[in-house]
């Protein structure tokens, strides 16, 4: 743990995946990935900061360039799968071959010792705990795939909140809200953009005030208010999802501003993995 008070750990991250290619018909619409990722890479230059982006096979492919200058700055680059299909969607051989085409994408971007894994919408589940056997033979340290909560799409209630070894892998879950019945990753994406901020301020200060990190997550969406509009694939054609999916996209750095303000590190997940004791984290 980290002493309370400044210099306490926000895990950032970006799911470096294109929403355009989850649905028939998508490239039509304008390819928004490098610009948006330009604008996280600036607002991390301008305040000296690292992160981490776990990153789609696809978008390796599609953009090694954007790869390169990520490396380049300095940032992590992790797995987020090759295509972004759901692990309950898979089998361990698929898996398998999945992680080594997302690897091998990485690696012809200029990106190599690959150590980090994320799963597509969080579904690393309970039913589908096989995936860290396979990411163990592959060579993975560590894991940030789990929403330790009931989730209409994908969670794991019964996991906990502390980071906990699975095998080899070290898993790292999702920080959510501490306390009320709305048990939501406040940290990052959807929540991070809609929740009212002072609730999300609030959860910030309690976990610095125990030393403990908060993980964060956002996507190029999240950062896109020139996007076309299109329904994003994962909500089933629901007018309210898709209003709150484009909320507030506009304020997103600000909100990371204050994250800043408050005194909080933006740290890269791999180096807060090296720098965890084996105290923080229990066994499976």
């Amino acid at each position: 743990m980290e002493s309370p008070g400044r210099g306490v750990p926000y895990l950032f991250s970006i799911d470096l995946e294109d929403i355009r290619l989850m649905f028939p018909g998508g490239t039509r619409f304008r390819p928004r990935v490098p610009a948006t990722t330009e604008r996280y890479l600036e607002y991390l230059r301008r305040h000296s900061a690292r992160a981490t982006f776990f990153v789609v096979g696809d978008v390796a492919r599609a953009h090694p360039w954007l790869i390169r200058q990520i490396v380049a700055a300095g940032h992590e680059v992790a797995c987020h799968t090759d295509t972004h299909l759901h692990l309950d969607r898979q089998r361990p051989e698929a898996f398998r071959d999945d992680l080594r085409r997302n690897l091998d994408a990485l690696a012809a971007a200029g990106a190599e010792e690959v150590r980090g894994f994320r799963a597509p919408a969080f579904s690393l589940v309970e039913r589908t705990a096989w995936a860290y056997d396979v990411l163990a033979e592959l060579g993975f340290r560590y894991s940030s795939s789990v929403l330790p909560a009931a989730h209409r799409l994908y969670g794991w209630p019964g996991f906990g909140a502390a980071p906990r070894m699975c095998g080899p892998v070290l898993e790292l879950p999702l920080t959510l809200l501490p306390s009320g019945p709305l048990r939501v990753p406040f940290g990052g994406g959807i929540y991070f953009r809609v929740l009212p901020w002072p609730w999300v301020a609030r959860a910030f200060r309690h976990f610095q005030r125990r030393g403990e990190p908060v993980l964060g997550y956002l996507h190029p969406f999240d950062v896109d208010d020139e996007q076309e509009r299109f329904m994003h694939p994962a909500i089933g054609g629901s007018r309210l999802y898709d209003a709150l999916m484009r909320h507030n996209r506009g304020g997103v750095l600000r909100r990371l501003d204050r994250v800043r303000e408050m005194g909080f590190r933006f740290v890269p997940y791999r180096e807060y993995v090296d720098e965890l004791t084996p105290r923080g984290a229990t066994a499976a």
